[in-house]
């Protein structure tokens, strides 16, 4: 039997191979055309290369490739043609865009090949063009949501990173490069590390390890950064971790606000906030010094007269003595401590006067060598043609003896204490950074010593009454408080300086005045305490008008008594001769002592007048008695004191 012959379909000379090839060719997936060389015209093409395009076969074999490519694509077609034409390259693939029938634009992938006959040029070519019309509008909306993410981080107006998983920067915008003074180039491979404040290097690292392990979505910190230039700056921070579709984390992207100028504002209302609650506490003591000062001073004006008297009346070796010396010791230590707390509380009765301070110091200084020893140096540096300043002498002195004590204090075994004067300006830029000054011209009273100095922390304690880093029973804790209180009340300023193991300075400035008659330092001046005129003593508290009658009797005074000032017109009208001096509490019932002074007047036109009081400076300049000229003597006061006052008025020119 003759076997029948069998065709491969492989061989392209089968019969069945061509059939295979148009099946190919006409079922691809890909738009495949087959063109001419010499004019680009279509002369064959698949169905889904007309899909592509829009036109029907017809319609594409009276077309050519130049017709149907967008005009922008073309140059780069021809090109590569020409090239693959010349034996150059022997295919080629491009993006292009074809002209849909619609007019709209089709991007598609093509390739091109030569269909090559033996030992001649092509004539024909194939292209294979693939739609990726859908992958381009995906690329490019992804291209212009990449360029709106980078114009929007490198122009926002707060400072943006990418920062890696190893903490490097990876990218850091304009606004965050300005928060630190550096170019970008300079930051990226850095960490934060490397440009945080040290002292605020651990904050935020609990957080960023909170973030990684996914217990927190964002985490927001503020803490100090340094800049280029070696400043400080504050940033609010905010940190983010972005992850992948698959929770993979990627990179850190932080957000830092420079927030140096409200930090600096909430510092400045914290302390505020703080000089708010140390005055309010300053009031309260005032309150309850003011409150109390009257009755208290009173009571400590009789155990001090009473005792002094009782003293007189006993001989030396009295048994006695020792008991009522120490009566007046503790008497005089609680007046003290009233008059400290009233210094505070800025309500001490003070009779300000225009000083020269270098003749107040001066007069000062050797008592001051006997306050602080003789193993102490103290060294006094007068400043040249120093202004005038008001204040009460008492209250300088108050102030020196003070901080003096303390400097002795600081000091262990031998030192020195330096007390210096100087003429001092403070200008708008001290008084920016010192919101309680006023710029100015002052006069600089300062104290130095070389003892151990004082930390942060007791420096900022250092006026609160009763603070004190002295031994139980060394010291009361209003030392400090009373200086800060006179200077207050004098609208002066003080400043600390010290430093642990490096000794301390206060530094006090008092507003200069105009010039005026400066009071010279007071010296003692030895005169009789006695005296032959009359007195009238008006004092509605019974022991103290006893106390001060004896007082003044012992004097040689004539002595006329009132206990209201109702009762002393009575007096006074009933008096045959003339009354020189009037004693007169300031706040009694019913009237005033001022205004008994001003009705007394109208019938002795010549009665000098000395007030004196238990009361707080408040209370008494609303009496009307604190002015300029008028004698005060403030409760308690000791013989001596009363004595030598008396006699001050009686001898001085009439007052106003």
């Amino acid at each position: 039997m003759k076997a029948t012959a069998r065709t491969d379909p492989g061989d392209p000379r089968s019969p069945d191979a061509a059939g295979l090839f148009r099946a190919v060719f006409e079922q691809a997936a890909v738009g495949v055309a087959q063109t001419e060389t010499a004019t680009g015209r279509y002369f064959r093409v698949n169905q889904r290369y007309c899909d592509i395009v829009g036109y029907s076969r017809e319609e594409m074999e009276r077309l050519d490739f130049q017709t149907l490519t967008h005009p922008d694509d073309l140059a780069a077609d021809l090109d590569n043609l020409r090239r693959l034409v010349a034996g150059e390259i022997r295919e080629f693939s491009i993006e292009k865009r074809y002209r849909h029938k619609e007019g709209r634009a089709v991007w598609v992938n093509l390739t091109v090949s030569p269909l090559w006959a033996p030992g001649e040029p092509p004539n024909f070519h194939i292209a294979v063009v693939q739609d990726i019309t859908g992958q381009k509008r995906d690329q490019e909306a992804l291209q212009r949501s990449e360029e709106m993410f980078r114009r929007t981080f490198d122009l926002s107006p707060v400072g943006a990173v990418v920062v890696g998983l190893d903490h490097r920067f990876i990218r850091c915008n304009e606004a965050f490069c300005r928060f630190l003074g550096y170019a970008e180039a300079e930051l990226l491979g850095r960490t934060f590390l490397d440009v945080t404040f040290p002292k605020d290097r651990e904050i935020g690292q609990p957080e960023i390890s909170a973030l990684v392990a996914g217990s927190l979505d964002r985490a927001q910190v503020r803490k100090r950064y340094l800049r280029k230039d070696g400043g400080g700056v504050w940033g609010e921070v905010s940190i983010s971790l972005v992850r992948d579709a698959h929770g993979q984390p990627l990179f850190f992207l932080t957000i830092i606000q420079d927030v140096t100028e409200r930090q600096r504002a909430e510092a400045e209302k914290e302390k505020l906030q703080a000089q708010l609650l140390q005055a309010q506490k300053m009031e309260s003591v005032g309150r309850l010094a003011g409150g109390v000062a009257h009755d208290f001073n009173n009571m400590l004006q009789a155990i001090l007269g009473n005792a002094a008297l009782a003293l007189q009346d006993l001989p030396p070796d009295s048994p006695l003595c020792e008991n009522l010396e120490e009566i007046q010791k503790s008497a005089q230590r609680s007046a003290d401590l009233t008059r400290q707390l009233l210094a505070f509380a800025r309500k001490q009765t003070i009779q300000p006067k225009v000083l020269d301070l270098n003749d107040t110091v001066a007069g000062m200084l050797k008592m001051l060598r006997r306050l602080i020893g003789e193993d102490i140096d103290l060294a006094w540096l007068p400043g040249a043609d120093l202004w005038p300043v008001k204040a009460d002498p008492s209250q300088v002195d108050q102030i020196l003896a003070n901080l003096c004590v303390n400097a002795r204090d600081a000091i262990t075994d031998t030192g020195k204490v330096s007390i210096e004067t100087a003429n001092v300006t403070l200008d708008d830029t001290y008084a920016r950074t010192h919101p309680d000054c006023a710029p100015g011209d002052y006069v600089m009273l300062a104290v130095s010593d070389t003892g151990q100095g004082m930390d942060d922390e007791t420096r900022a304690h250092l006026f609160e009454p009763f603070f004190t880093t002295k031994e139980l029973g060394k010291g009361t804790g209003l030392g400090l408080a009373t200086v800060f209180g006179i200077v207050k009340q004098n609208r002066g300023l003080i400043n600390v300086y010290s430093e642990p193991g490096q000794g301390t300075t206060f530094k006090i400035y008092l507003p200069r005045v105009e010039a005026e008659a400066v009071v010279a330092a007071q010296k003692a001046v030895h005169r009789s305490l006695r005296g032959t005129e009359t007195v009238l003593l008006v004092e509605d508290e019974e022991q103290i008008l006893n106390l001060g009658r004896r007082i003044l009797a012992q004097q040689d005074y004539t002595v006329l008594v009132a206990s209201t000032p109702e009762v002393a017109l009575v007096v006074a009208a009933r008096h045959a001769g003339p009354i020189h001096l009037l004693i007169t509490d300031v706040v009694m019932p019913g009237m005033n002592g001022k205004e008994l002074r001003e009705r007394l007047r109208t019938g002795q036109p010549q009665l000098k007048c000395l007030f004196m009081s238990g009361y707080t400076a408040n209370v008494i300049a609303h009496h009307g008695v604190l002015e300029d000229g008028v004698q005060f003597l403030q409760k308690p006061f000791t013989i001596q004191t009363l004595a030598e006052k008396v006699r001050e008025v009686l001898e001085q020119a009439m007052e106003p």
